[in-house]
């Protein structure tokens, strides 16, 4: 056979791998045995057949990539009661994995640690016991871990450090021992940390404080002890120690001062952080396979070591292109960093991409960071500073919108870090005070996280100016600079903070409860800020906010609830919109159909709503089954009304309150009432 027929005969079978289907290969037997592994009564998964094609959308909670492989498994809040199998390992492509929110209960196979491209692991609320794989660490693909409220025992793993993709670990509600992994130091993408309510002891590792992405970090509930790290500090209200009676330091509220009993720490402390790779040995349990593997954006996962000529011919071809491609595409990433770094600090390298977001490394940095403004950047581009945008903007057009940097830097001190509320990935917020003396919080953006195209972020600007209604938070204005190259929204002050701090509240007698009547107002002014965004108004279209959750619906003085962020996805890039999600993903207010499908519809926004009206019910931020089985049922108040009312409630109206949470959260989006109608009920419910 000469070279010219071998190259054809190649294509062909290049082209006919990538249409193979699913159907009779490895990945279907897995998926069968799967089935009978999670649904050993065959009650849930009755779509899954042997005869049936996965990626043609008949197996429920399956999706599949564009080569046909299994990508996702979403079978979160199914009623689950089996185990999880180890033939999970064979769908090599797999990047989600969300079985969260069921009865599942067994050891978490080691086999899962063959899983080196999967990014989401979601096992949390389940009934899961023994160790976590101790190989895990060759996972190194892995965005979020989240296993909380399960039965898992042993140590956290030494191994998770290894994990550099991470930012999200979720292990509270376990019964892990042994001490914190100071391994875990080494997780620079790391934003959230939750190890509390175990049983975990000795120091907190010096090398947490060490992190610099970190947002949250919480290790309530053990028996930790020690010196605390200063470093800590920096988190503020963000860090969660209470009943660690061991634990001692300065400068922490509700801790105690540090005695000569507690000074054999201090040379612990004083030790560098080990650094991942400084010690072969951290790496030892790693198997091989992780650095060999065939990577699924290929059109096959695995192939024999022994071919045939013409296979082999087409595999040195396509070794080739694949190191070609990635060759360039890590030499467009390597541009987009040194672009990013050139313009300021803050934004997180570790952005999250899906196949449903653009790929920014290819558009490569905004075009706002290179407008040539003589001072600070104003997305007017009025004649005065020659950048030619249209004058339609009649809102930007307003001076009363418009802040000078200057005005920013003296509300807040010049971002004094006494001033700073939160940080995510792509923004952080800090309290203002104006001259007129209103308090502010002004929420700082980096250039890079918005919008790449001018017109698309101007109109994104505008549409956020023209919100305005009583249960959404007011947006005074903003200044863009671009010497900073940070965009600045100015917002009115809530001044009880976030709903979010009212639950999950421990001490019954704290003047943090919120009473009955107070509860109710709430959700429905939540309803009616919802019912405005979804509504057609003049001049502004219909619009799904895509991340409601208690963190985003925020307290004025009179218990006034305010959604934040709303429309703020007009102004950012697609993927910092879906790294933003993460955290809503972890606590369920994310709708099935996004998770499968990727699209946000105003039935996502009702999802949402369904789950926060049980959260103000309940008072309690994480929601479990038994719970939602209690609200179902309507009659046992004491499965979800919060203890802390200590039976101060109307029971008819929490009867009906708790059927409109469960009839938002339905798994099919048009069983979900819409807004208009829930208002309706809510409004009845109160009237009765």
């Amino acid at each position: 056979m000469d070279v010219s027929h071998a190259l054809s005969l190649v294509i062909v079978l290049f082209f006919l791998s990538c249409l193979s289907p699913v159907r009779g290969n490895a990945e279907l037997r897995a998926l069968m045995e799967l089935k009978s592994s999670l649904d050993p009564e065959n009650k849930l998964l009755q779509t899954w057949t042997l005869n049936g094609d996965p990626c043609d959308g008949s197996f429920v909670g399956i999706a599949c990539n564009e080569h046909r492989k299994v990508a996702n498994v979403s079978l979160q809040g199914k009623g689950l009661t089996g185990k999880l199998s180890p033939a999970v390992a064979e769908l090599k492509c797999l990047s989600g994995l969300y079985l969260h929110y069921n009865s599942l209960w067994g050891e978490i196979p080691e086999e899962i640690t063959n899983l080196t491209e999967l990014l989401d692991l979601y096992l949390n609320v389940n009934n899961f016991s023994g160790q976590i794989p101790a190989k895990i660490g060759a996972m190194t693909s892995l965005q979020v871990v989240d296993l909380c409220c399960n039965q898992l025992t042993g140590k956290i793993p030494e191994q998770m450090g290894s994990l550099k993709k991470l930012t999200v670990l979720s292990l509270q509600y376990n019964n892990l021992t042994g001490e914190i992994p100071s391994s875990l130091g080494n997780l620079d993408m790391l934003s959230r940390l939750d190890v509390s309510f175990n049983d975990l002891l000795g120091p907190i590792p010096k090398t947490l404080s060490d992190i610099p992405q970190l947002d949250t970090l919480d290790l309530r509930n053990n028996s930790l002890s020690g010196i605390v790290p200063p470093g800590l500090k920096e988190l503020s209200g963000r860090f969660q120690f209470e009943n660690n009676p061991g634990l001692c330091g300065t400068g922490f509220p509700s801790l105690r001062a540090c005695s000569a009993f507690d000074n054999v720490n201090i040379e612990q402390l004083k030790q560098p952080s080990p650094q991942i790779g400084s010690d072969k040995s951290s790496l030892q349990d790693i198997p091989k396979t992780v650095y060999f593997h065939g990577h699924c954006n290929q059109t096959r996962c695995k192939k024999s070591s022994k071919l045939p000529q013409v296979v082999l011919i087409s595999s040195v071809i396509t070794v080739s292109i694949t190191l070609i491609g990635t060759g360039f595409l890590t030499f467009l990433r390597y541009r987009r960093r040194k672009q990013k770094i050139s313009n300021t600090t803050e934004v997180s390298e570790g952005r999250l991409s899906t196949d449903l977001q653009k790929d920014m490394s290819v558009n490569g940095a905004s075009p706002l960071t290179g407008l040539g403004y003589s001072k600070e950047w104003d997305p007017l581009g009025d004649s005065r500073n020659g950048a030619g945008f249209s004058q339609d903007h009649h809102f930007l057009a307003n001076s009363s919108f418009r802040f000078s940097l200057e005005d920013i830097e003296s509300a807040t001190q010049c971002f004094s870090e006494s001033n700073l509320m939160s940080r995510s990935s792509f923004s952080s917020v800090f309290k203002g005070n104006l001259r007129d003396g209103s308090l502010v919080a002004i929420k700082r953006i980096n250039i890079t996280s918005c919008k790449n195209e001018e017109a698309e972020f101007l109109k994104g600007l505008n549409l956020l100016i023209s919100l305005s209604h009583e249960n959404l938070v007011k947006l005074r204005g903003f200044c863009c600079s671009r010497g900073r190259g940070e965009c600045f929204l100015v917002y009115d002050f809530a001044h009880k903070g976030k709903l979010s701090d009212f639950l999950e509240i421990q001490d019954y007698g704290s003047g943090q409860v919120l009473d009955w009547p107070t509860r109710i107002c709430i959700i429905k002014g939540i309803a009616k800020g919802i019912a405005f965004l979804h509504g057609n108004e003049p001049n502004k279209p219909a619009i799904v906010h895509r991340n409601i959750s208690v963190e985003k619906i925020l307290l004025d003085e009179n218990f006034n609830p305010l959604m934040a962020d709303s429309g703020l996805h007009y102004l950012l890039a697609d993927d910092f919109v879906f790294s933003a999600l993460k955290t809503s993903a972890a606590m369920g207010y994310l709708a099935p159909e996004y998770i499968t499908g990727g699209r946000f519809t105003e039935k996502t926004d009702i999802f949402a709503f369904g789950v926060i009206i049980l959260q103000i019910l309940s008072g309690k931020l994480m929601l479990t089954n038994s719970m939602r089985a209690a609200a179902e049922n309507g009659e046992n108040h004491k499965g979800f009304i919060d203890e802390n009312l200590q039976g101060e409630f109307d029971e008819l109206q929490a009867r009906e309150m708790a059927k409109i949470g469960i009839s938002c959260t339905q798994e099919i989006p048009n069983n979900r009432p819409n807004i208009e109608t829930v208002l309706q009920e809510i409004n009845y419910t109160i009237g009765m």
